[in-house]
């Protein structure tokens, strides 16, 4: 996320309800071409196993993810959620209270041969309940260093969150045969069918989790300790596992470790190199409905867009999803026997501000002053060239493209125009540059202002946005600081090294709750720690209302007190380009994560593909996360 993150709300209305009953699904033969190969071009290197933490939340993992494990649905071509019986089934068995059996189909394994189990979604409930944390990290406002690491090593931490697991307050339900559980929500849910191990959202393995945190070699008898120290709320077991599941499955070569990144669905991981590429090979011990059809699928990642061209028409590549360009497009269609899909992607642009890190934004500069700190971000948000970007680098792509004005609604869904109108965006209609001074002025604040902006430094459309930013911002006594890095994702955690932030939101669902954890105090994505308790109560409210019409009247409300506290702003929807050769067929991307990932056992190769990578990349097509 871009770095492409993964979390944004992108349409109104979440997929209709599900009721499924329990069955086991028979083994599914696989329709695999021995010695196929697809190569494919990505923006981002993968870095960690774990998506669902606070740190692996992004869509350069959950792509990799959703290739190597199954889930209880996905989302298809028209964004239906679809059922995936032959992993396992879900059934709504009551509304009031709200509560929800999982049941895992028979023989669906791990690549070690473990069992997939109750368990394993046990774990991802513990880790994103927020049930048992006890303690929290406090970092040094100077260094970004723990402080508190000895309070932390022994007390519970699990640095991921779940607004629909936190309604589950008691520990879930597990069968006796360990192959369901049971989840008894405290209020109703709107987004209940995607609530947990959903598409590309799947947890890992507790038996790995269990083995490394608590030192047990079996894993049968590792996975029994762990279930009991969940049930009994046991802190000593938690402790580490909270701790081994927050970052041991963090890697960015192929570790020494297999058990780091044992799979269950159709692809098994097979090689990994920092930076340059990942290959998967065909689990032949896979027995889900979506068998792989190519054998082997490797990702090579680079940044540059043009570059990915360039090894797309040199056959290096066969698949391409880049960040793009007017030129970017101009290149693509001028190369023959290369197949071009535009369209809009389900990922906006967007700043966000930093509240609590005793930078610009932050009352505490000001003596606590809040109103003072408000100026100076409304002041901020009227030097943001949002026109000249769209008109700059957007519209050569997508000539109908627009300024996005709403934090939860993409442009043209249903309620965007209604969102528009009533949310306060028109605050900000164009850059209004002595609108800004005088803010500053009226407020008392010295210029310049000097404001970190952390993005991704080998993002040329981000250096290319940026570049407009600053000479906007200058003119209104704003100094805007070049604080990009290569592998800036991990660093949104540390606001001691940035006031504001530019990077994108990108869907993993069309839950009407997904935008939570962005905006709420305690949200896993609020990483400039803002926070407005209406806010907070809204959403409180939004996720029990099923109702259409109490739903946008709610979203309204929230929208209404971001626009107003000067959270940040969004700028455009991001326009996508896909392009593939002639030897692959059955591509057929969609908005949300995984985009062109998400039919992978639709496949075919035709002809010769490109060939697999070794660790002596040529430089040009080596890739760094962006």
């Amino acid at each position: 996320m871009r770095r492409r993150r993964v979390y944004a709300v992108v349409a109104l209305a979440g997929a209709g309800a599900l009721a499924l009953s329990s069955c086991s699904t028979p083994q599914v033969e696989s329709s695999i071409e021995e010695g196929t190969s697809v190569t494919i071009g990505w923006n981002q290197a993968f870095y960690e196993y774990n998506n669902l933490s606070a740190t692996g939340n992004a869509t350069a993992n959950a792509n990799i993810i959703y290739l190597m494990n199954d889930s209880f649905n996905y989302y298809d071509k028209d964004l239906n959620l679809v059922p995936n019986e032959s992993f396992g089934t879900y059934e709504k068995l009551s509304d009031d209270p709200l509560t929800v059996k999982y049941t895992i189909a028979d023989g669906v394994e791990w690549s070690d041969g473990v069992p997939v189990s109750a368990a394993d979604i046990l774990l991802a409930w513990a880790a994103q309940s927020g049930k048992y944390n006890n303690v929290e990290p406090v970092y040094d406002e100077e260094t970004g260093e723990i402080t508190n690491q000895a309070e932390l090593d022994a007390g519970v931490f699990f640095n991921s969150s779940s607004p629909g697991l936190a309604l589950v307050t008691e520990v879930p339900e597990v069968s006796e045969d360990g192959t369901s559980i049971t989840l008894t929500y405290s209020k109703p849910f709107a987004d209940w069918q995607v609530a947990i191990w959903s598409g590309s959202q799947t947890g890992v393995p507790a038996h790995v989790v269990a083995q490394h945190a608590l030192g047990i070699e079996d894993p049968a008898e590792a996975t029994d300790a762990m279930v009991t120290a969940i049930q009994d709320g046991d802190v000593t077991k938690l402790s580490p596992i909270a701790s081994f599941w927050n970052t041991g499955f963090q890697f960015v070569n192929l570790p020494d470790d297999p058990s780091l990144y044992v799979s269950n669905g159709a692809y098994v991981l097979t090689d990994l190199v920092e930076n340059q590429y990942l290959t998967l090979q065909a689990n032949p011990n896979y027995t889900g409905e979506h068998p792989a059809t190519v054998e082997r699928v490797t990702v090579r990642y680079n940044e540059d867009p043009m570059a990915q061209v360039q090894a797309l028409q040199n056959g290096e590549l066969d698949l391409i999803s880049p960040q793009s360009t007017a030129d970017v497009l101009t290149a693509l269609q001028g190369i023959d026997g290369v197949e071009v899909v535009t369209g809009v992607e389900g990922t906006y642009e967007h700043v966000d501000m930093v509240f609590d890190n005793g930078g610009p934004f932050d009352p505490a500069t000001y003596g606590g002053d809040a109103a003072k700190a408000l100026a100076v971000r409304q002041a901020f948000l009227k030097t943001i060239p949002r026109q000249e970007i769209i008109n700059t680098i957007i519209a050569p792509l997508n000539p109908d493209a627009e300024v996005r004005n709403s934090f939860l609604i993409v442009p043209g869904a249903p309620g965007y125009d209604e969102m528009v109108a009533g949310n306060g965006s028109d605050a900000y209609p164009a850059v209004d540059i002595p609108g800004a001074q005088a803010l500053l002025a009226q407020a008392g604040v010295t210029t310049p202002v000097d404001v970190r902006m952390l993005f991704g430094q080998t993002n040329q459309r981000r250096q290319s946005e940026f570049a407009l930013m600053q000479a906007s911002a200058a003119q209104a006594g704003f100094n805007l600081i070049d604080a990009s890095a290569v592998q800036w994702g991990p660093l949104l955690d540390d606001t001691t090294i940035y006031d504001a932030s530019l990077f994108g939101w990108q869907s993993t669902s069309t839950a009407v709750t997904e935008a939570d954890a962005n905006y709420r105090s305690t949200g896993q994505n609020n990483f400039g720690g803002y926070n407005n308790p209406e806010v907070d109560a809204l959403f409180d409210q939004l996720q029990v209302e099923t109702d259409p019409d109490a739903q946008f009247d709610l979203q309204l409300q929230i929208e209404q007190q971001l626009w107003s506290d000067a959270f940040g702003t969004v700028i455009f929807q991001v326009p996508s380009v896909t392009a593939y050769n002639q030897n692959v067929t059955g591509v057929d991307p969609i908005t949300i994560a995984p985009t062109i990932f998400w039919n992978f056992w639709d496949w075919q190769t035709t002809g010769e593909t490109a060939a697999s990578p070794t660790a002596t990349a040529p430089a040009e097509t080596e890739g760094a996360e962006g």
